[in-house]
């Protein structure tokens, strides 16, 4: 399985309040499929093969008071 290429030459830089308003309405737009389809391709992108067969580590843990 290959992983997905990103295009970057669709890629701005800018601050992180930058269009935040813009970028907002455009994922409210979105269908819930789109957005998953979204998140799944930013987390192949980050973990590559691992993406599908790695488990995700826990971070919860059980604290008990005395």
């Amino acid at each position: 399985m290959n992983p997905p290429r990103l295009d970057k030459t669709k890629l701005t830089i800018g601050g992180p309040l930058d269009n935040r308003e813009e970028e907002m309405a455009y994922w409210h737009r979105q269908t819930p499929e789109a957005r998953l389809q979204a998140m799944e391709l930013m987390r192949r992108i980050n973990y590559g093969e691992d993406a599908c067969t790695a488990r995700m580590q826990r971070i919860l843990e059980i604290v008990t008071r005395d």
